[in-house]
């Protein structure tokens, strides 16, 4: 076991071999050792091989791979040196080896530390990466880490919220040796999970004992899938350990498509066996690694199937062959992790689990009541109205409300706390607002039914504002913001459209996606990234969104129109200069129409034969060369949708005429490559 106490001073000898690799020594003469000022000593042939010779050097230089960095040797190496691969040195004993003979885990001191008679390892602080190591490198989700600059301003507890949860959290994390070594915590969305699994692990850290964390989102393509998740968690477990990470990087090196594998061979190789390994040789203490694992999210991860997939890993690989770690899990209670945990259906997680289920086993009344006091007063401090700097607000009588509202769901503090926070208006009056839009009565059964007040209400007002100006006046703000959302959701299974793209799309003034959002910084932190997962489920259901709601096919169709309303007004003069012909429109339309037209399925017979009609498969013709219809599965849709074309004009509307001129163009289009039957 590696020894965390510094070794005591060696003498001459170790300050001899100190300056031997001391790569600031490259003067010839009146040399001086960075470190101790004193001149270097020149005759070390009795201590170490001459540093000149090749043959010598290589019983000093460890087999880091062809590539690795080492720290120079001699005056005329320079700063570093490139290691080739070197055999080990001879066995038999010579004057230049047999005083490091069984040396372990030695440090001489600066950047050399001894672990074997052929083994030097250089600390010295230039780049020495594995190949492996940067093949795992590029397969990591660093968004997921807990002080991800990706997560900034993340949220966890209050100084003094969530303390019995955050205590029995704590106490079943530092016992080792408890038997359930799976703590699985569900709760409803806006429960706190997440700011409990950040506050967690920031303790945990403090403490020395965290090993991984991995916060899963729904809206981050790096963490809403199981891809990156083991390389991820292999990165921060060899990041504890060099030695393991030796082991890592060998994996990696000797399987490079180990990350096309199901996750529980990734984790079996590159977590369970350089794990096994690093005991088995005796190069790790298991008291003394650290051993909390925190995954937060799991519902976050699309599909029930890869929920279901990385439980079942975590228990085969993690659990069941007896590693020395505690792993915490965090999500909404959905299908994978309930029915995993279920008494009655004997869930395979059910004997093995300790599962908290936070909205049931704890009241977070008192807690909620305490974050509101503590924030609004803060604002109001804050504030320029002189209202909210008095003692009396907010009053006994609001908070109240507020908390009675929340029905124990932290997500509608968190949203109340953001909108009265707003700097350009008062605390006073926003708060007011809020006050006014909670019900004074309501089912206690639905806790949502506040939130969806305190949703509709931010959100009507975002509505009447925008639409107020006289610039804006004729566009739907639901629907404009609507279909903002479903292009960053990528719900059309396609790299969505970049935000100022996709108002230009629109024919909307670059930049109009940003004031959509305005008043919605309570809610939003753009268009496509919500503060709160729960207000994109209130837009998606006509039953909580009520008169707010805009369905999916409405933004399908109002894309489709404005696509084709565009297309129509092309010109087919050779030197156009129409502001509808520019070169994104240009680049994006026939795609944007085989898209959100569901490949022409949701346009009507009219606009079918209006385009025909006004010579549309002509300027479909002018448009195909400049089209971006090659991304995967989308290259069929443009083909698909031409060919439903053809259908509707020959079967249902009896246009041979239109359809003839369609299968010419499409013809065209085959024989040149430009579309793939």
């Amino acid at each position: 076991m590696a020894s965390d106490s510094k070794p005591k001073k060696t003498g001459r000898f170790r300050s001899r071999f100190q300056r031997l690799f001391s790569s600031s020594t490259t003067s010839s003469s009146g040399a001086r050792d960075g470190r101790s000022g004193e001149p270097v000593a020149r005759d070390l042939q009795a201590v170490v091989p001459d540093p000149s010779s090749t043959d010598n050097l290589e019983a000093f230089i460890p087999c880091l791979g062809e590539g690795s960095h080492v720290p120079a040797v001699g005056p005329e190496q320079g700063n570093t040196m490139i290691a080739k691969s070197i055999p080990p040195a001879s066995t038999t004993p010579s004057t230049s080896t047999s005083v490091f003979s069984n040396a372990r885990h030695f440090n001489v001191g600066g950047n050399i530390q001894i672990n074997s008679p052929q083994t030097i390892l250089s600390t010295n602080p230039v780049p020495c990466v594995a190949q492996g190591w940067k093949m795992l490198l590029e397969n990591i989700a660093s968004n997921a880490f807990y002080d991800s600059k990706a997560r900034f301003d993340p949220p966890k507890c209050d100084e003094d919220t969530r303390v019995e949860v955050i205590g029995e959290l704590m106490d079943w994390m530092n016992d080792r040796e408890g038997p359930q070594r799976l703590l699985c915590m569900t709760g409803a969305a806006g429960a706190g999970k997440s700011a409990l699994q950040q506050t967690i692990s920031e303790r945990c850290a403090s403490l020395g004992i965290l090993a991984v964390a991995f916060f899963f989102s729904s809206q981050d393509p790096t963490r809403n899938n199981l891809s990156r998740i083991i390389p991820t968690i292999a990165f921060q477990l060899g990041q504890k350990n060099p030695t393991l990470r030796e082991y890592i990087s060998k994996a990696v090196e000797d399987d490079p498509t180990i990350f096309d594998k199901t996750i529980r061979t990734q984790m079996d190789i590159l977590v369970v066996r350089p794990f096994k390994q690093l005991c088995e040789n005796g190069d790790l203490d298991r008291g003394s690694f650290p051993h909390a694992i925190l995954i937060d999210g799991l519902d976050e991860c699309s599909g029930e199937e890869q929920q279901e997939d990385l439980l079942c890993t975590i228990k085969n690989c993690l659990l069941d062959n007896d590693l020395p770690f505690r792993v915490f899990i965090a999500s909404r209670p959905e299908w994978a992790i309930r029915s995993a945990l279920d008494s009655e259906s004997h869930g395979y997680l059910h004997p093995i689990a300790y599962h908290i289920q936070l909205s049931d086993k704890y009241d977070a009344t008192k807690d909620i009541r305490r974050f509101l006091w503590r924030r609004l007063q803060a604002i109001g401090g804050r504030s320029c109205d002189p209202r909210a700097r008095s003692r009396s607000w907010p009053t006994v009588e609001d908070i109240e409300k507020l908390v009675w509202a929340a029905s124990g769901q932290f997500v509608y503090a968190a949203t109340i706390v953001k909108y009265v926070s707003e700097r350009r208006s008062s605390p006073v009056e926003r708060l007011q607002t809020v006050i006014n839009w909670t019900p004074e009565g309501g089912q206690l059964a639905r806790p949502f039914e506040a939130l969806d007040i305190l949703y509709a209400g931010i959100l009507t007002a975002a509505k009447e504002s925008y639409e107020a100006v006289d610039t804006n006046q004729g566009r739907n703000f639901l629907l404009l913001f609507r279909a903002h959302q479903i292009n960053s959701d990528r719900r059309l299974g396609w790299k969505w459209f970049d935000d100022d793209d996709f108002d230009e799309l629109l024919n909307l003034e670059r930049g109009t996606h940003g004031v959509l959002v305005s008043d919605l910084h309570s809610l939003v932190a753009s268009v496509g990234r919500f503060y709160h997962r729960s207000f994109s489920e209130f837009l998606d259901s006509e039953t909580r969104a009520k008169n707010l709601f805009i369905a999916e096919i409405q933004v399908k169709q109002y894309v489709s129109e404005i696509t084709l309303e565009r297309i129509n007004r092309l010109s087919l003069e050779p030197c156009s200069t129409s502001a509808t012909s520019r070169d994104f429109f240009k680049t994006y339309a026939l795609l944007a129409l085989a898209l959100y037209s569901d490949g022409g399925q949701i346009l009507s017979d009219q606009t079918i034969l209006a385009l025909a009609q006004n010579d549309g498969w002509r300027k479909f013709d002018s448009l195909v060369p400049h089209s971006e219809l090659y991304y995967g599965h989308v290259n069929a849709k443009f083909p698909q949708m031409l060919r439903f074309f053809l259908r509707r004009l020959r079967d249902e509307l009896k246009d041979a005429g239109s359809a003839d001129a369609l299968q010419h163009y499409y013809d065209k289009w085959e024989k040149e490559g430009r579309i793939h039957g």
